[in-house]
């Protein structure tokens, strides 16, 4: 059983100085350096002025966590690709696989918040989905080629290189039939420097949940990052991308392999220890996540939930808790982790508990205590 963070930065109501929330982020990840955890995964948001996910730049803070660990995985949950220029993409990340000594993991995604995604690029604006998905596959192919083509050349609905009609005449590089057209001297290929550490790229990741996510990712070589449905509603998504995956790739795929899932966790001496301590912070940002998502993805298979005035009107600690959250004792989140392993064949998952307005020292004590007591009644299934 492989476990990771996943560090979502928050600073509820802008309390602090943003220098230690980058603290805080470092020192979750030195300590899960040294103590057994294989990865750590920072996110991408922008526009935060009211202190829920406040990471603009998961590249720039991958490489500040690289530089102050020395074992542990480095991702992004994910690099919302739709914003950035693809070339520049692949340059950074490459350079930061470099920079982690092939510790690099890589996630893509295409972006949730409507304000996020219409100011960043408004080809990008998520209320456009067949335009924002298409924007999302070709940048990704352009990011590939990048990493895996010698030279390459590329022209599609948003993106052509080269930029047609460029020469580039100069004594110390020479034309050549990989780049240059012998008759008009326009560059036809360009090579992008440097390739990735890790051959022929760092493993690829996409944040996923709707069947054609699914299936785009297994179809594609992405491995499938998921989050929030309850265990018994996971089951048909990891069958689906088992399924999808076994067929492009002409082979058996097993149901569990190639994908993780994300589980809001919380360890504490007993039961109403977590819902005193950590209870009210996550609703909070359950407030915020399911503004936009609503209540449905919350849902048991076959599950109808009631009408109500509002529409998160059943959302509470209680309702929540035995749907998909990890909190109380280290035996009960060890029982819950066990059920995902027997009915999903769960052989990763990433764990977060740095939930908005709560203290950094009881953030820390949660992941000792998950360290030190859930993770040793799975250390022999640990790779």
């Amino acid at each position: 059983m492989r476990f990771g963070y996943f560090l979502n930065q928050n600073n509820w109501g802008l309390r602090k100085p943003f220098y230690e929330v980058i603290d805080e982020g470092r020192e979750i990840a030195q300590y899960c350096d040294q103590n057994g955890w294989e990865s750590i995964w920072t996110t991408e948001h922008h526009f935060g002025h009211e202190g829920l996910e406040v990471c603009p730049n998961p590249v720039l803070m991958s490489t500040d966590l690289a530089a102050h660990t020395e074992q542990i995985r480095i991702g992004q949950a994910a690099n919302i690709i739709t914003f950035r220029h693809p070339i520049q993409m692949a340059e950074d990340l490459a350079m930061l696989d470099h920079m982690s000594a092939g510790r690099l993991e890589v996630g893509v995604g295409r972006g949730v918040y409507p304000r996020e995604t219409v100011n960043m690029n408004p080809a990008a604006d998520v209320r456009d989905p067949a335009v924002n998905r298409a924007l999302f596959e070709e940048t990704l192919e352009v990011i590939r080629r990048c990493w895996t083509d010698e030279f390459f050349s590329f022209k599609g609905e948003f993106f052509e290189f080269p930029y047609p009609g460029v020469t580039f005449n100069h004594a110390m590089s020479p034309p050549v039939s990989n780049n240059t057209d012998p008759e008009t001297g326009h560059i036809t290929a360009l090579s992008v420097i440097p390739k990735p550490f890790q051959s022929p790229h760092p493993p690829l990741w996409q944040v996923i949940d709707s069947a054609p996510s699914i299936e785009f990712a297994a179809r594609n070589g992405l491995q499938g990052m998921f989050w929030i449905p309850p265990t018994d509603a996971m089951v048909s998504r990891f069958e689906l991308y088992s399924e999808t995956a076994s067929q492009a790739q002409g082979q058996d795929v097993p149901m569990g392999e190639g994908v993780t899932l994300v589980r809001d966790m919380f360890v504490t001496e007993t039961m109403a220890q977590a819902e005193e301590l950590a209870g009210q912070a996550f609703l909070r940002y359950m407030e915020w996540v399911c503004h936009f998502r609503g209540l449905s993805n919350h849902r048991y298979p076959g599950e109808e939930l009631p009408e109500t005035p509002g529409k998160l009107d059943l959302l509470s600690y209680q309702w929540l808790h035995p749907r998909n959250m990890l909190f109380g004792t280290a035996d009960y989140v060890a029982e819950k982790i066990h059920e995902m392993k027997e009915k999903l064949n769960l052989q990763s998952l990433l764990v977060w508990s740095n939930f908005p307005g709560l203290d950094h020292r009881t953030v820390m004590d949660s992941v000792h205590r998950f360290t030190e007591e859930v993770m040793p009644q799975f250390s022999e299934e640990t790779n």
